[in-house]
């Protein structure tokens, strides 16, 4: 070996580039200058050992899988290398903190030094005082940079800018400009809408469907009740476009009506639906879930066996399990003909009562709990800070967080007004008779589906209770004040 040789140093070289906006050199004059810095400095550098990670944040190491292999090889057995070559030491990290446990680390327990090839330093106490300010330097610019992006975006929502995600339907064109429409995929908010509207079918009914139909969101995973929900609601459809708190009338393509958008909210926020009552979507018939037991207060089941000549009927699923001895049983015909009489008796003038339901019924504690969440918001917000600026999230973690938080406060806050607003008393009996008409009407209407039966039947009726001693129907009416 000669003289030239025998001083040769294996190293490695990392590269990093945050975004193709950013002012730095590229992944390829990064390498150029590394290795031109690795040769002049008699260090070798294999090509396994050069390590890229491209268009990644430096804010988080977890986060970039070139730099965790990298750390992962010098921890290895044998010492594969000596030194790590960076074009700057913010390549290596943004945050501090990360920066000095990584750095401590590879230099006691792996005796690697992180060398950057445009930022010597000398050795000693004041070497490293030199390397913190360096450190400290390169976190301040990225905080000030977040600032400087999440200014720009507050400003471009003032400007009426899109620069929110495309919903489900619909496709950025880039530069602000408005958002049209993906014309197959709109067919898949299309086809939720009519579901929902038309069809009165409810939110995890057309999620199955839809999931059935092999159809995706827009992130591409199978959709859930609250995927459909968010979809039904979202103002964008008739034309809003909402950011952090601004909002304003785009001029995107539109083609859902304002009313019939604010009708189906009306419905929405108008569904009472009484605890552990079951979801229509997951019941045999649109009575089921209705009609219960007078011994153990249970729902009676539908039963339309095609093994047997039984007619269909609905029987307490507890008696069937041997929770009670007596059977508590009644054919769908009888039950179906005594819920039409008992409908017809009260709209020819029979008397019947009704629960009045104002929105702080429904459950006394509600406004503490959410005053309770209310409260969560700002911890988790210097929690979310405090990440942020010690590296742990990254500048897009961070603006997403905080616009999470703020449009949960602002859920919050409008749930808790909405239950504080005083409700007026409870309405005339001729106001509930008027929703029992049109219930009427729907039930007895062949050509209507299970799904609007069903969901008419349970915005008046909480629940039917099967007295079979007497053989009468109890009907428990219910009108609930919107939310």
């Amino acid at each position: 070996m000669d003289s030239k040789s025998e001083g040769l140093r294996i190293g490695a070289l990392y590269i990093r580039v945050s975004t193709d906006k950013q002012e730095e050199l590229s992944p390829d004059a990064q390498k150029r200058l590394g290795l031109d810095y690795a040769k002049s400095h008699n260090i070798f550098v294999p090509q396994e050992h050069i390590f890229v990670d491209a268009g990644i944040s430096g804010r988080k190491a977890n986060r970039r899988p070139e730099f965790q292999r990298m750390i992962a090889m010098a921890k290895s057995d044998g010492r594969p290398f000596s030194s790590i070559l960076v074009w700057k030491f913010s390549r290596f990290a943004r945050n501090q903190e990360e920066s000095i446990v990584y750095k401590s680390m590879l230099k006691k327990q792996c005796g690697v030094d992180v060398i950057s090839i445009t930022e010597p330093l000398i050795d000693g106490p004041f070497g490293t005082l030199i390397e913190r300010i360096i450190e400290w330097m390169d976190e301040y610019y990225s905080i000030n940079l977040s600032g400087e992006v999440l200014r720009g975006m507050e400003e471009k929502a003032l400007q009426h800018g899109y620069q929110i995600a495309p919903c489900l339907g619909y496709t950025a064109v880039g530069n602000g400009k408005p958002f049209v429409i993906d014309e197959e995929e709109y067919k898949i908010y299309q086809y939720i809408a009519d579901q929902f509207d038309i069809h009165h079918v409810d939110a995890t009914a057309i999620a199955r469907k839809l999931n059935d139909l092999g159809w995706r969101t827009k992130r591409g995973n199978l959709f859930e009740a609250r995927t459909v929900n968010r979809v039904l609601r979202n103002p964008f459809y008739i034309g809003i476009v909402e950011w952090n708190g601004h909002s304003f009338r785009g001029s995107h393509e539109v083609r859902l009506s304002e009313e019939r958008f604010n009708e189906r909210i009306r419905r929405m926020d108008t569904m009472y639906q009484p605890k552990r009552r079951r979801n229509l979507s997951s019941c045999r018939h649109w009575l089921s879930g209705l009609v219960k037991c007078p011994i153990c207060g249970s729902s009676l089941s539908f039963n339309n066996s095609t093994r047997t000549k039984t007619p269909p009927f609905f029987n307490c699923w507890k008696y069937a399990k041997g929770v009670h001895k007596e059977s508590i049983s009644i054919t769908e015909k009888k039950l179906l003909n005594t819920v039409i009489k008992n409908f017809e008796d009260i709209l020819a003038g029979a008397d019947f009562t009704f629960q009045y339901i104002p929105a702080t019924e429904e459950d006394q504690t509600e406004i503490e709990l959410l005053q309770k969440e209310l409260n969560k918001i700002e911890f988790r917000e210097k929690r979310l800070r405090l990440a942020f600026e010690e590296g742990i999230d990254s500048i897009e973690e961070y603006r997403d967080g905080k616009q999470r938080l703020a449009a949960e406060r602002e859920r919050l806050l409008l749930e808790i007004e909405n239950l504080e607003i005083p409700k007026t008393s409870a309405p005339d009996k001729e106001v509930v008779l008027s929703r029992i008409q049109t219930v009427y009407d729907v039930i007895r209407d062949p050509n209507v589906d299970y799904n609007i039966k069903g969901e008419f039947m349970r915005s008046v009726v909480k629940e039917i209770v099967y007295d079979k001693e007497h053989g009468i129907l109890k009907f428990y009416f219910y009108y609930a004040e919107p939310a």
